[in-house]
C-alpha cells in the first residue's frame, strides 16, 4: 500500500467531478469562490481539470470526461492532491475508462497523491485502493471547503488539515456538536450558520469487546448495496464485478469496517437488506469490529441500531455507533489502509501513523 505525501504550502490541488457534475451549474457559483478562497489561504493552489466544470447533463453523458480528469491529475506531476467536488449515484461508469487504462494504472502506482472525497466516491476509494493507494475518506470541495458560513464547520475544518503536512491527526473523538442538513444552498443564504445540536451521545458500543483494533476500509453503505446489486444501474454489479471492485473475504480479514448512510436516508427497510448483503459477502465473518457513522440529520436513529444488531447475530463482533464520517454533518477523514485502535473506555479511535506510512 502507498501512502500520498502531506499537502505543503504551494502544492497543486486538482478538483475534480467524478460523478455528479453540480459544480459546473451557476447555483454553484459561490461554492467555487468560498472553496478557492479557503484553498488559497491554505497557501494551496487550486486546478479544476478541464472537464469539472462542464455541468450535469454533459458529465451524466460523458463519463469518459470524468475519468480523463483523473487520469490528468494523476499524470501530471505538478498536482499533488486531488479533491472530488462531490458524490453522485454513477461513479462505476469511470471504472471500464481507467481500470482497463495502463497509462493511468502506471500513474496511480508511480504519483501517488492525497485523494479525498465520500458518498458515491466510494467506487474511487476502492479502486484505488484495489491499486494499491491510501485514500481518504472525508472531506469534499462543495460541501466542505465551499461550505457557505463563513467559516468552515470547525470538526470538519480539522479533519481537512489533518491532510496538511504538519496537521497530521493522530486520535479521532466524537464531535461536541452535530449540525442538520441545510434546507438552502443558495448564494442568498451566504454567511448562515447551520441549526446546530449538542451531541448528546457520542460514540456509541452496541456489543463487543471495547478496544479492537485493524487497518481501515470501507465507505457508503449505499454504495456498496448498488455494487452488490442491480437495484439502482442494470449494468452496475456487473462492471463492478468485472474490475474486483467489492474486496474479497480474505481481503476483509482483520480489517474494521466503516459504513455510513446516505443523504436519500434509507428507510429501515432498505438498511436491513444493506447490512445483509454485506453479511452474505462473509464480511462481518472476517472483520475485527465495524464503524458506523451517525445518521444525517439522526434519521432512524435507533432502528439502525436494532437492525446492526439483528441482522449481524454476532455478540463477540464490535460494533461502534454515530461516528462523525460520511454524509452527517461534521464529519472526520478515515484513512484507508491506516492501521486504527478502537477504545471505547476512552471513546477514541486512534490512527497509527507510523503504520499508515510503513
Amino acid at each position: 500500500m502507498q501512502y500520498a505525501r502531506k499537502l505543503r504550502k504551494g502544492d497543486k490541488v486538482a478538483i475534480v467531478s467524478l460523478s455528479g457534475g453540480m459544480l459546473g451549474e451557476d447555483f454553484c457559483s459561490h461554492n467555487i469562490e468560498i472553496g478557492v478562497k479557503r484553498l488559497k489561504e491554505y497557501g494551496l493552489e487550486p486546478v479544476f481539470m478541464p472537464n469539472a466544470l462542464k455541468g450535469i447533463a454533459y458529465l451524466k453523458e460523458h463519463p469518459q470526461a470524468r475519468a480523463k480528469d483523473l487520469k490528468d491529475a494523476f499524470l501530471d506531476a505538478s498536482i499533488a492532491g486531488i479533491i472530488c467536488a462531490i458524490g453522485g449515484d454513477d461513479t462505476y461508469r469511470v471504472l471500464p475508462y481507467l481500470m482497463e487504462d495502463e497509462e493511468f494504472i502506471r500513474g496511480v502506482k508511480e504519483n501517488p497523491k492525497l485523494f479525498t472525497g465520500f458518498s458515491d466516491t466510494t467506487i474511487n476509494h476502492l479502486m484505488l485502493y484495489k491499486l494499491g493507494l491510501s485514500t481518504y475518506y472525508g472531506p469534499n470541495f462543495i460541501c466542505d471547503l465551499g461550505e457557505i458560513a463563513d467559516d468552515m464547520l470547525p470538526y470538519s475544518k480539522k479533519a481537512f488539515e489533518s491532510y496538511l503536512e504538519g496537521g497530521e491527526c493522530s486520535e479521532i473523538v466524537s464531535s461536541e456538536k452535530w449540525y442538520e442538513e441545510r434546507k438552502d444552498f443558495s448564494r442568498a443564504a451566504m454567511g448562515t450558520d447551520r441549526i446546530a445540536h449538542k451531541e448528546e451521545r457520542g460514540f456509541e458500543l452496541l456489543q463487543g469487546s471495547e478496544v479492537f483494533g485493524g487497518r481501515l476500509l470501507g465507505g457508503c453503505l449505499d454504495s456498496f448495496y448498488d455494487i452488490l446489486t442491480t437495484t439502482r444501474y442494470e449494468d452496475e454489479k456487473e462492471i463492478c464485478e468485472k474490475y474486483g471492485l467489492f474486496p474479497s473475504k480474505e481481503e476483509w480479514m482483520g480489517k474494521i469496517l466503516f459504513i455510513e448512510t446516505c443523504e436519500e436516508k434509507p428507510a429501515p427497510e432498505l438498511f436491513e437488506k444493506e447490512i445483509t448483503a454485506l453479511k452474505e459477502r462473509g464480511v462481518f465473518d472476517a472483520v475485527n469490529g465495524v464503524l458506523v457513522g451517525k445518521p444525517q440529520d439522526e434519521a432512524y436513529y435507533q432502528e439502525y441500531k436494532d437492525i446492526l444488531i439483528k441482522v449481524i447475530d454476532n455478540k463477540e463482533l464490535s460494533i461502534v455507533y454515530n461516528v462523525n464520517f460520511g454524509h452527517a454533518a461534521p464529519r472526520c477523514a478515515l484513512q484507508y489502509g491506516a492501521m486504527a485502535k478502537v477504545d471505547m473506555r476512552l471513546k477514541k479511535i486512534y490512527l497509527d501513523q507510523k503504520q499508515a506510512l510503513s
